[in-house]
């Protein structure tokens, strides 16, 4: 297994717990934060995610919940708290998430919660099987993504993974500017990053680590990444998703996204991709874009995956706005952004990769 990760054995206990989960099974907060082990994890069946996800009728503030879900995905939105069962993550759907992210279909952070993101992720994969696209889960995607490999495993910290933890960031932007780096407030917020998950969900899922270097903690066991070229991008404002196209026209990638918001729309018609760069600095204009707290002056920014556009830029040839990072990952597709296309910063990281100077990007 790559990077240390390793298999946890299936306990008994834990597969006995797993055939009491069926669909219909309603479970306690208590019996469900039981079952949030890589054991049960590693072992959760598919089978047991609703086909579809029916958002609850209430509405909640969407800073305050990891997924959410837009009704009929266009204009305005209307978002929602997922009724995940007792207010905790489902182990089958983080079983579900990994193995989406592994396919190139990201589901954004892995936080064992349903949603928009989660159901976008899924009609994505379909396209990229050639399945009828319905972001349902039913046995055809089950039996295409399904796998008997661990999606949970064991990984040892290192120093490396701890030189980018800097302390608690400043909000505001002129105390930003003096920093030289503006990395990760904790090692947690580090590790979660590394692997693609919600920083709450990792904590929940290693409840005694400290995060230091030399510990053995439990991560989500993700693919090598997606390769390839693309040779076509499709920013969709109606989904909040960034696909990939190949040269033979099949989907490459698919990534949730944030694209602008009311106040600072995205632009609309075909660009194309001028630039992308690692770890850019970040010029703040109150003039050019937007007023931040009481800044009046011109800023730079300092690099790091807490910085306004996270870990990178790819600029696009409409002056002034590009595809890049964030530093809270878990609110992409939740927020607005000030008229960019916002992605996680390993999101982002990934299309880099597939990129190159002169690619379309298609804004519909």
């Amino acid at each position: 297994m790559r990077r240390g990760l390793s298999l946890p054995a299936l306990t008994f206990a834990a597969s006995t717990a797993l055939g009491l989960f069926p669909a219909t099974f309603v479970m306690s907060s208590a019996t469900a934060s039981s079952l949030l082990t890589p054991e049960a994890i590693n072992a959760a069946p598919l089978d047991a995610i609703p086909p579809t996800y029916e958002p609850p009728s209430s509405q909640v503030d969407p800073l305050t919940t990891s997924s959410t879900f837009k009704v009929g995905f266009a204009g305005p939105s209307t978002e929602f708290t997922p009724p995940h069962i007792g207010g905790t993550p489902s182990p089958s759907i983080v079983r579900l998430q990994v193995l989406l992210d592994r396919a190139g279909a990201s589901p954004g952070v892995i936080d064992g919660l349903d949603g928009g993101n989660l159901r976008h992720a899924i009609a994505a994969f379909e396209t990229m099987r050639g399945l009828p696209v319905d972001g349902k889960v039913g046995p055809q995607v089950i039996g295409a993504i399904d796998a008997d490999k661990q999606v949970i495993g064991s990984y040892v910290v290192t120093a490396e993974d701890l030189s980018t933890v800097v302390g608690a960031i400043p909000k505001d932007y002129a105390k930003m500017a003096e920093m030289k780096y503006l990395g990760y407030a904790r090692a947690s917020e580090a590790l979660a990053e590394r692997f693609h998950m919600d920083e709450d969900f990792l904590k929940s899922l290693n409840p005694s680590a400290t995060f230091a270097e030399g510990e053995t903690i439990s991560v989500a066991d993700l693919g090598s990444g997606k390769r390839g070229k693309a040779v076509r991008l499709e920013v969709d404002k109606a989904e909040g998703q960034v696909r990939a196209y190949a040269e033979d026209r099949s989907l490459l990638a698919a990534y949730p996204a944030t694209i602008g918001s009311e106040e600072t729309p995205s632009p609309s018609g075909t660009y194309t991709v001028r630039a992308v760069v690692s770890n850019p600095t970040y010029t703040y204009n109150p003039k050019l874009n937007f007023k931040q707290g009481n800044n009046d002056k011109v800023l730079t920014l300092p690099p790091g995956p807490n910085g306004p556009v996270g870990t990178v830029w790819i600029e696009l040839s409409e002056p002034s706005f590009g595809i890049h990072g964030t530093p809270e990952p878990a609110r992409i597709d939740k927020t607005g952004s000030h008229g960019c296309v916002r992605l996680t910063n390993w999101d982002a990281q990934g299309l880099g990769k597939l990129l190159s100077r002169g690619v379309p990007v298609q804004f519909l």
